[in-house]
């Protein structure tokens, strides 16, 4: 199957690799205006982009291949026993709520999450401006999935939504409540959003087999890989 590529596309310089310590990392940008709208952006997210604030791109390595697109069925998914153990844990615990933007409390709990677990990424140290320019999008409508444990916020996923599909942008939480699971339980809420509003998939970003903590995303199954210009069963 032939890809159909907008017209106009960018090449970022080439950088040190977020994943992979000894890799360089090079991204392909959407510079066609007309894709910047939910229908076009689903498109291109079946052909494995994503996004990052206004910015749709992928990677595009010269001597790498190591990131894959997956996405897990969402109709189909049935979670395993492990998961429904985390679900009825979390289930005693928390509420859910949606909300269609974003709240101040967002930024102080992405910042603990951040200045906890990922002292050594690229979000280090946390920022006000970063954090909007990376969660936010203009053109496409978000919804935030939030995890509540009375009136304490304990996590949010960013959540992309189009016609068929929905897109897991980034979550975060406090990692004083790490022992939920609460990334697994995150995911698992929003396949049960994409459950509710009767979407086919939704799509987690890349996985990436070489780097241990991008191997999750294998666990919510049935799932697909984007692997040679195909979707193909994990």
């Amino acid at each position: 199957m032939t890809e159909h590529l907008p017209a106009r596309l960018g090449l970022s310089q080439q950088f040190d690799c977020s994943y992979l310590a000894d890799r360089q990392e090079q991204l392909l940008v959407i510079l066609d205006h007309s894709c910047y709208n939910p229908s076009k952006f689903e498109q291109l997210l079946a052909l494995g982009f994503r996004r990052s604030g206004d910015q749709i791109y992928r990677p595009h390595c010269p001597a790498c291949s190591a990131c894959k697109s997956v996405r897990v069925l969402a109709q189909e998914f049935l979670p395993t026993k492990s998961q429904k153990r985390k679900l009825n844990k979390a289930k005693k615990t928390f509420r859910v709520k949606y909300s269609d933007q974003q709240h101040p409390e967002y930024f102080p709990l992405y910042s603990k999450y951040i200045t906890e677990r990922h002292q050594d990424g690229s979000m280090f140290p946390p920022d006000q401006s970063q954090f909007d320019s990376f969660i936010l999008c203009h053109w496409l409508p978000i919804t935030f999935i939030e995890l509540w444990d009375q009136n304490k916020l304990v996590a949010v996923a960013v959540t992309d939504c189009m016609h068929n599909a929905i897109s897991a942008i980034y979550s975060f939480f406090d990692p004083d409540y790490e022992h939920y699971s609460v990334g697994t339980i995150m995911i698992l809420e929003q396949i049960k959003f994409a459950k509710h509003y009767e979407k086919e998939f939704v799509y987690l970003g890349y996985q990436i087999d070489e780097c241990a903590k991008m191997r999750y995303k294998t666990q919510f199954l049935p799932a697909q890989n984007r692997v040679a210009e195909q979707w193909l069963a994990i």
